[in-house]
Formats: structure tokens, C-alpha cells, sequence
């Protein structure tokens, strides 16, 4: 299946790159029959596009009234889920939202006109959810650097920013000397960006936010990427509380200590918090929603003991939550 694929976008674009082919010129070029050649002509022509043929002595096959066409080939189902996946991603990345709207443009002006009555079917509007706790973009350029990397397998080195986006000059006294590391894996997770890459001075694992990198030129020495398994992205991003996550922009931001350990408690907190491991039982969360009733809410859902509650708004928030409950009626008594 994979040859065949294969050999039909070879002969569509060796009918992009003439007017007209012979049929067994084409046959030549592919290496196989005159009969593969008229059975992979049909399977174009099931897909939409029009490749007619030409009479004559030996006959032969040109692109129709479509014009030229790049090698694409994509079924119905295809089609779609490039549509949909353009249309709803989130807005994680600064720059690019032009860019998405004229690739998605580009790749229904190439589609034979089923294939672009099918993605044009899903004309999607999206909205924000305000319990995304969204992200701060992260710039093209940097989603670049660090993937041209990893596609390179060449070590990167960057400075990495504060929560507040500063990055600590020479001579002040903060200052930290830029990473060098082996970037292995870029991770999607809550609407963050995170890459998981190995320290080439320390030989460690680490986990940092892609919205924090500040890359450096030139490219670093290669190396040779490990193929990390779903469990170890696991516990490196979803379970680890040092992945460089920063507190949501809320007007309301709250912090407690928890009676549970940090990896269980990173797991379940949602975007835009922060979790302080304080030992193996415990750790600090902090977190912000758009009232104190609401940060108080998130808290509650972890259904463990809090303590060394802050601000005194936050306190505030349980008293009044627990009055309202202790003031409910029972079940079965409230008035219709």
C-alpha cells in the first residue's frame, strides 16, 4: 500500500511537470505496466482530479481544466481532518495566525472540488473558554529554533526567563549562565508548550516551558535523541511540578499548602498554577481564578487537609462557602 501511494503522487507530479505524457513514457518513469499506469490513472480520477487522456498513436495523459496541481493526495476523511485541525488550534503561537488561514485557503484551491465541498462542510468558530487558564503565546521564531534543533538533532542552548519574562544580565546578581541541552521531545500539554531535554553539563532530565526559552546561535554539537515512552513524558511533564509552569494572569491568585505529594497534585492542577514541593507528603499550590470563591472552589477539589492559607481574601472565600453550606437546606426539604 505504501509503494502504491508512493508511485501515484510520483505520477501526479510527473503530470504537473508536462502538458502531456505519453502513456508508455509514463510507464518508464515509474518502472511498471501500461495497465498499472491506466489502474493508478483511475485511482486519480476516483480522487477528483482531472487527468484526461489523450488520443493518438500510444495515447497518453495530461492534467484538465484544474491547472496544475501539487502531489496531493488525500481522501475524503483526509481532507477534513486537515480542515478541522487548521481551523481549531489553539492560539498557542504568536505570528501564525495569517499563516494558518492561507494554508488552509492554499489546500482547498488544490483539492478537486469533493474533496473542498467536503472540508468547506466544517466552518468552525472558536471561542475561549475562560477555564482554559490560557498560556502566553510563544513566538514563531522560537517554536522554530527549537525545532530546527530537534529535526537536526543538534544541542541547544538558550537563556531562560523568569515568570516575568526577564532574563538575567551579567553581573546582575540573579544571573544564571545559559542551558546546554539535547532536546529530545517538544510536549502539548493544558495548552502549554514544554520541552523535555537532557543537560549536557549535569546529565539530568529537565522539563522547561517553551514561552521561557530565549534561544542562542549558533547550533550546538549533535547528538543522538532518545525515544522517550508515554510514561516517562508522563512523569518529566504531566507529573513533574519543575516544569517551569508560571501562576495565570487572574485578578484573584491564591496559595496553600496541601497534604499531598507534588507529583499528585501537578498532575491535576490545572494550567496556569504552580506547585512547590515542600517534602514527600506535602507541597504549596498556587493558583488563580476569577473570583476568591473560585480559587477557593480549586482547592476543594483536591480533597486534602489545607493549610497556611493566603491571602486573608482566601480565607475569607471558605468562611463564606462554608456558612452557605451549613445554611443549605437538607436535601428533600427545599421549597418549590
Amino acid at each position: 500500500m505504501a509503494d502504491t501511494s508512493a508511485r501515484i503522487l510520483r505520477l501526479l507530479s510527473l503530470l504537473e511537470a508536462r502538458v502531456e505524457w505519453p502513456g508508455g513514457d509514463l510507464a518508464e518513469r515509474l518502472g511498471v505496466s501500461a495497465r498499472t499506469v491506466r489502474r493508478d490513472i483511475d485511482t486519480l480520477r476516483e480522487l477528483g482530479y482531472p487527468v484526461e487522456a489523450v488520443p493518438g498513436p500510444g495515447g497518453g495523459y495530461r492534467l484538465g481544466a484544474a491547472g496544475k496541481l501539487p502531489p496531493l493526495v488525500l481522501d475524503d476523511d483526509q481532507a477534513i481532518a486537515i480542515a478541522l485541525a487548521l481551523q481549531t488550534a489553539p492560539a498557542t503561537v504568536t505570528g501564525i495566525d495569517d499563516a494558518v488561514a492561507r494554508a488552509l485557503t492554499t489546500l482547498r484551491q488544490v483539492m478537486p472540488a469533493r474533496m473542498r465541498a467536503a472540508s468547506e462542510a466544517f466552518e468552525v468558530t472558536a471561542l475561549r473558554n475562560y477555564w482554559e487558564f490560557s498560556a502566553p503565546p510563544i513566538d514563531v521564531a522560537t517554536l522554530q529554533a527549537v525545532g530546527s534543533t530537534m529535526r537536526t538533532s543538534s544541542c541547544l542552548r538558550f537563556d531562560y526567563a523568569d515568570p516575568d519574562g526577564r532574563v538575567p544580565a551579567p553581573g546582575d546578581a540573579d544571573f544564571r549562565p545559559p542551558h546546554d541541552v539535547e532536546p529530545h521531545h517538544l510536549v502539548v500539554w493544558a495548552g502549554r508548550w514544554y520541552l523535555v531535554a537532557r543537560d549536557r553539563n549535569h546529565a539530568t532530565w529537565g522539563t522547561y516551558r517553551v514561552d521561557r526559552i530565549r534561544p542562542k546561535t549558533p547550533a550546538g554539537r549533535p547528538f543522538t535523541r532518545a525515544l522517550l515512552d508515554p510514561d516517562d513524558l508522563n512523569r518529566l511533564v504531566v507529573q513533574n511540578p519543575d516544569r517551569g509552569d508560571t501562576p495565570g494572569q487572574w485578578q484573584c491568585v491564591g496559595t496553600a499548602t496541601l497534604a499531598l505529594p507534588s507529583n499528585v497534585v501537578a498532575r491535576w492542577a490545572p494550567g496556569g498554577s504552580v506547585v512547590t514541593p515542600i517534602d514527600r507528603h506535602s507541597c504549596r499550590l498556587t493558583i488563580g481564578g476569577w473570583s476568591w470563591a473560585g480559587v477557593a472552589g480549586l482547592f476543594i477539589t483536591f480533597d486534602t487537609d489545607l493549610t497556611n492559607v493566603e491571602p486573608s481574601q482566601l480565607c475569607d472565600a471558605f468562611a463564606t462557602i462554608r456558612r452557605r453550606l451549613e445554611n443549605a437546606p437538607p436535601t428533600g426539604l427545599r421549597q418549590q
